[in-house]
C-alpha cells in the first residue's frame, strides 16, 4: 500500500465517521422539531422524510429521538422499522470492520 493510498483511506474512515455523527445529530433534531410542531398543531416534517433520514444513516438518531422525545413510537413503521434500520447499519459496520481488519492481517 503507497503512502497515497494509506492517507485516501483515512481520509475516507474521517469522512464517513463525521457524517454519521452529522446525519444522527440532524435526525435527532428532526424528531424533537416535529414533536414540538406536533404539539402546537403546525406544519409537520412528513413522515417519510423522518424514515428516509434513518434510511440514510440516522437511525441512531431515530432511536433516540424516538425515545427521548416519545415521538412516533406507536406507529409500526417507526417502532419497527426504524430499530430494523439501525440493525442493517449495525451488520453494516461489523462487515466494513471485518473487511477491514482481514485486509491488514
Amino acid at each position: 500500500m503507497s503512502i497515497f493510498d494509506k492517507i485516501l483511506s483515512d481520509n475516507i474512515i474521517i469522512v464517513c465517521f463525521a457524517y454519521v455523527i452529522v446525519i444522527n445529530i440532524i435526525t435527532f433534531i428532526m424528531y424533537g422539531t416535529d414533536k414540538s410542531k406536533a404539539r402546537s398543531g403546525k406544519w409537520r416534517i412528513p413522515e417519510s422524510t423522518l424514515l428516509l433520514l434513518a434510511a440514510l444513516g440516522g437511525s441512531a438518531g431515530s432511536l433516540l429521538g424516538m425515545n427521548a422525545f416519545h415521538h412516533k413510537t406507536k406507529k409500526k413503521q417507526f417502532s419497527v422499522g426504524v430499530p430494523l434500520i439501525f440493525v442493517f447499519h449495525i451488520l453494516l459496520l461489523a462487515g466494513f470492520i471485518y473487511i477491514s481488519c482481514k485486509n491488514i492481517i
